[in-house]
């Protein structure tokens, strides 16, 4: 993608310490990083204007759970220690997903969602570098 999915401004009101994050569950996390993920990619595919039904389409085909496994593996390799251990975690949380799609590739959009969800409370930053 050419324009980088997090604007400066998507920051939580107040960053969460480390000890406070732990306490909480991955699927609570995954549950933040879902709607942290669909707001860029809805931010993303804004321009330039079309119909809603179209808008709609294309965020949708970009928010499946094969899309975020796809672009869990491509930075995966850029991932720290403790990024993957919340990966692990999130993948390790997630149920088997809908029938429609392979159990690995829900579990692999979960561990994203779980990743994003934390780095969203505890480092925007680092968000954006791997968004």
């Amino acid at each position: 993608m050419s324009a980088p999915l997090v604007p400066p401004h998507l920051e939580p009101a107040a960053l969460l310490p480390e000890a406070s994050l732990r306490s909480l569950s991955p699927a609570l996390l995954a549950h933040i990083g879902d709607a942290v993920y669909e707001l860029l990619i809805r931010t993303h595919c804004l321009l330039p204007p079309r119909r809603l039904q179209d808008y709609h389409g294309q965020v949708v085909s970009l928010v499946r759970a094969e899309r975020q496994s796809a672009l869990l593996k491509r930075i995966q390799p850029l991932l720290k220690d403790d990024e993957q251990d919340w990966v692990r975690r999130g993948r390790n949380a997630s149920s088997d997903g809908p029938r429609r799609i392979d159990s690995m590739l829900y579990r692999d959009a979960s561990g994203l969602e779980t990743l994003l969800g934390y780095l969203y409370l505890r480092d925007p930053q680092r968000l954006r570098e791997l968004l």
